[in-house]
């Protein structure tokens, strides 16, 4: 299934793609796609449901982030073996992790606004998954029934706050806007091989980043068994992978964006996503 949240920012109703393209609401067979709802018992309710039964909302309709706000949105830092090399940097023995603000999240075609004093604003397509069960201490072998969807995410990062304003990345990395998810949620059995995705992001039409999940240093199912050993992971938790290579900062000489570019990223098979960068404005 393509699941997806759609309608006015705070106000979204959660939706099933039909064969045809059009987004229908489910929101009588669950409240949002959020902590509970993505529960494996609930999505096979909605997988069980005749689409042609269900409300069309209406063509165009505004789409919010796949997934409602999670308690906890988690980042791994350095998880392409690409994209490592081209920062020089070695890779790391363990996955890298850091934190994103839950509140940074946004529709996948919001607009990202630059924060007030931002000098290195950068983008990051990256491969995402959403947790539908409880994981605590999972074993790898188990890690992917824990797996509610995947989906797309920008980790937009400000460089000058993550690593030149001392301390942790985190601080480059909540700003306002700066967690676009989507379009959709695809449940695993429709996502692919998650291990084999194509991903691409241009600037302003301009092709920046060119990967592929198959670089990865740090799978999926590891990760999941990893993170589960230092913290439970709740439904609804998003965590995202990593980067390919191409980002603002490992260009020479290096590139960030302003206002009025224009961020358009894919994922293979999990959609498209579309971002203006606007101004800082309170």
């Amino acid at each position: 299934m393509k699941l997806v949240r759609f309608g006015p920012k705070g106000h979204e109703k959660p939706g099933l793609v039909d064969p045809a393209g059009g987004i229908r609401d489910v929101s009588w067979l669950v409240g949002d796609l959020s902590g509970a709802s993505l529960a494996p018992e609930s999505l096979a309710r909605i997988a069980a449901a005749d689409p042609a039964t269900l409300p069309l909302a209406p063509e165009g309709v505004r789409l919010g982030s796949c997934v409602a706000r999670p308690g906890n949105f988690i980042a791994v830092g350095l998880n392409f073996a690409d994209h490592a090399a081209e920062m020089g940097a070695p890779l790391p023995p363990e996955p890298l992790l850091f934190n994103k603000a839950p509140n940074c999240v946004m529709g996948p075609n919001d607009e990202v606004m630059l924060p007030k004093d931002s000098l290195k604003l950068d983008w990051e397509v990256e491969l995402a998954f959403v947790i539908g069960s409880r994981a605590r201490y999972v074993e790898e072998k188990d890690a992917l029934s824990h797996v509610a969807g995947f989906c797309i995410c920008n980790d937009v990062s400000e460089r000058h706050f993550q690593t030149e304003r001392a301390g942790q990345w985190m601080k480059g990395k909540g700003c306002e806007t700066f967690g676009p998810l989507g379009p959709w949620l695809v449940t695993p059995d429709e996502a692919g091989d998650f291990d084999h995705l194509a991903m691409w992001l241009d600037v302003n039409g301009e092709r920046m980043q060119t990967g592929n999940t198959d670089t990865m240093v740090f799978r999926v199912p590891y990760l999941i068994h990893y993170i589960s050993q230092f913290m439970v992971l709740d439904p609804g938790d998003v965590v995202t992978t990593g980067t390919p290579p191409g980002v603002g900062n490992g260009r020479k000489p290096p590139l960030f964006l302003k206002a009025g570019d224009v961020m358009t990223l894919g994922v293979a098979g999990l959609g498209e996503q579309r971002q203006t960068v606007v101004p800082f404005a309170l």
